[in-house]
C-alpha cells in the first residue's frame, strides 16, 4: 500500500517542488515519471504476493481491504505515470513542430 501511495504522489509532488523552487523547471519534474511507474509496478507485485500469503493462511490474518487498496493505488500510480509521459511527449512534439 505504501508503494501505491508513493506511485500516486510522485508526479504531483515533483510538480509542486518545481513550482516552489526557482532552479527547477516544470519539465525537470519529468524525472518523477519513472519513479511513479516503478513504484506502481512494485505495488502490484507486492499485492500479488500478499494475496497468495493470505490464501495460504486461509484468510484468518485479514488484510483483504489493504490488498484491494494497494491494487487500486498501484494501478492509479501507473495511470498517473502514463498520463504524465503522454503530456511531456506531446509538449516535446509541439516544440519540435514549432521551430
Amino acid at each position: 500500500m505504501v508503494l501505491g501511495v508513493a506511485a500516486v504522489l510522485a508526479v504531483p509532488a515533483a510538480v509542486v517542488l518545481a513550482w516552489q523552487t526557482a532552479g527547477i523547471g516544470l519539465l525537470d519534474a519529468a524525472w518523477a515519471i519513472p519513479v511513479a511507474a516503478i513504484c506502481g509496478l512494485a505495488a502490484l507485485l507486492f499485492v500479488r504476493g500478499a494475496r497468495g500469503r493470505i490464501r495460504w493462511t486461509l484468510e484468518r490474518a485479514g488484510g483483504t481491504g489493504r490488498i484491494r487498496l494497494g491494487r487500486i493505488l498501484g494501478v492509479a500510480g501507473i495511470c498517473v505515470a502514463l498520463s504524465a509521459s503522454i503530456a511531456v511527449g506531446f509538449y516535446e512534439l509541439l516544440l519540435r513542430l514549432e521551430g
